[in-house]
């Protein structure tokens, strides 16, 4: 299946770059990062397990169980404060 991903924030800044597609066959946005971290490098980095990730799949918030769906956009941000 094809996915948008998108990069927000220090992830961004982290991944140098701030979108892209993957195909992938997994099924489930916990086996995506896994997939990503795999990759070593800056994904390695960003999205290691190290780190706190939030993600959101198609704008709605979401946690790693979540299933995955063929033309999704997935969305990683590191978690945010404000006052």
């Amino acid at each position: 299946m094809k996915l948008s991903l998108r990069y927000f924030a220090s992830l961004r800044e982290s991944m140098g770059i701030s979108s892209e597609t993957v195909d992938t066959q997994v099924a489930t946005l916990g086996a995506l990062r896994d997939e990503l971290i795999a990759r070593g490098g800056a994904s390695a980095d960003a999205l290691g397990r190290g780190r706190v990730v939030r993600a959101a799949l198609n704008q709605t918030m979401c946690d790693e169980s979540t299933e995955l769906v063929d033309g999704a956009e997935i969305g990683f941000f590191p978690p945010v404060t404000g006052g």
